[in-house]
């Protein structure tokens, strides 16, 4: 993508700058309304890249949950190539999203506190599409739906994602077509219930890793969920080191627990299996 040089040069390769209405660039990228959305509510200049950081974010999440959808219909076609691409890229895009945390990552209290009174109970835990993230990683709790009551296109998005089978869930089908022997249990479970590990679902994946030249797809399949997995992990570490530099151990916005949340939140892998599969391989 180039953009127009401030003073175009002449001949034949100089780019058209006469247009009726709005640019093609404007009507594809919505820059307008893009750059239009920031409404700080304070004096502190600090409140505006706070506010587009996180917009960012919400970018950066709408993304990665169209890159899992993807992955996950993929999946259910048993197109695996189809899958993996659609998790490589989300692997980049991941580390795009950790890297919105450096703006934030050595916010002092003071220069915290300047501003976030302006935020009043909001809270990044009410982000829908961050939701709707989690619950593609199996990481799926009802309670989540209750803040955006008032929101009903919103809460009902949420309810179907609730309700519909996990990226993992989508893998974990896949490896029960391929004659792998994943227990009834963990087929047939409740999918509005968060994922918990399975000791035959390690094993099949151990199984998987001792053998890779029989199970190449899956080998690759399980790196792919491995890197989505671990940058997950870093997001919430980045999201727990912020917070606790920015405001140590007290009540976080929105009435949540803070630190003591993330901390909780930090500890967890999705795709427990691929991780804990290594030790027996």
């Amino acid at each position: 993508m180039s953009h127009a040089p401030d003073v175009p040069g002449a001949g034949s390769e100089a780019p058209n700058l006469d247009f009726a209405g709005t640019t093609p660039y404007e009507d594809y990228v919505q820059a307008d309304v893009l750059t239009h959305l920031q409404h700080p509510r304070s004096d502190d200049p600090g409140e505006m890249v706070f506010l587009v950081t996180t917009q960012v974010m919400e970018l950066w999440f709408t993304v990665l949950v169209h890159e899992w959808e993807t992955a996950s219909r993929a999946l259910r076609e048993d197109r695996i190539p189809v899958a993996v691409d659609a998790l490589k890229r989300s692997v980049r895009e991941l580390e795009a999203l950790n890297a919105s945390w450096k703006p934030l990552g050595q916010l002092t209290p003071a220069q915290f506190n300047s501003y976030r009174a302006a935020l009043g109970e909001g809270s990044g835990f009410q982000s829908a599409m961050y939701r709707r993230m989690e619950f593609l990683l199996g990481d799926k709790s009802a309670s989540m739906l209750v803040p955006h009551r008032g929101a009903p296109r919103v809460h009902a998005e949420l309810e179907k994602a609730l309700q519909e089978p996990s990226l993992y869930d989508e893998v974990l089908r896949l490896l029960a077509r391929r004659g792998l022997p994943v227990p009834a249990e963990v087929l047939d479970r409740d999918l509005a219930q968060r994922y918990e590990p399975s000791r035959a679902v390690e094993e099949i994946w151990a199984g998987i890793y001792r053998e890779p030249d029989r199970h190449t797809e899956l080998v690759r399949l399980g790196e792919a969920l491995t890197d989505v997995g671990e940058l997950v992990w870093r997001w919430r570490n980045d999201h727990l080191v912020a917070t606790r530099r920015a405001m140590g151990s007290k009540t976080g916005t929105g009435g949540s627990a803070g630190v003591a949340w993330l901390e909780k939140r930090a500890t967890k892998n999705v795709f427990p299996e691929l991780w804990t599969a290594r030790s027996h391989v």
